[in-house]
């Protein structure tokens, strides 16, 4: 699986979304402009110390991911999507894609995969959910329906250490 975020702006919100991708074995792609350095000590703070188990791919535009990723299945992650994040059957290699906080996916990328997009259910007068809980909820989702293939689904039990 693979989360694609075009032209992340809050470090925070991309280190929480890295942590959640070296938590799960989701791929990263970020795609430029990105409005931090990654370098920037929000970003690596929010990642903790999970930066060595993501992958992560750079773009220099979204035409770039689409031409790398032909043969991949892209869901668009989007407030004014037609259909509900649950309502479609994610495979193991799709792409998940999320736009910026201040704008989200742009329009003429929303416009050519329409069919595509996909919205996660909330009140009217909500505006959007912040961009690392959306990632989370979907991609958890996508998780959930491949029966969380390859991650452990329960913990190692308490320890006694007074027996």
């Amino acid at each position: 699986m693979h989360i694609v975020l075009i032209e992340p702006e809050i470090p925070g919100n991309t280190g929480n979304i890295a942590r959640l991708c070296a938590a799960t074995g989701i791929e990263l792609h970020l795609v430029r402009p990105l409005g931090f350095s990654t370098d920037d000590k929000h970003l690596k703070r929010a990642g903790l110390d999970y930066w060595h188990l993501v992958k992560v791919h750079y773009h220099d535009n979204f035409d770039q991911v689409l031409a790398e990723y032909p043969d991949h299945k892209f869901y668009y992650c989007s407030t004014k999507a037609p259909h509900a994040h649950t309502e479609v059957t994610y495979a193991h290699d799709d792409m998940l894609v999320f736009g910026k906080e201040s704008a989200g996916i742009p329009e003429e990328i929303l416009n050519a995969h329409w069919e595509s997009c996909v919205r996660i259910p909330m009140i009217e007068d909500a505006r959007s959910l912040n961009l690392s809980n959306a990632v989370a909820v979907v991609a958890y989702e996508a998780l959930r329906q491949q029966n969380f293939a390859s991650l452990a689904e329960k913990g190692p039990g308490l320890r006694m250490w007074n027996k």
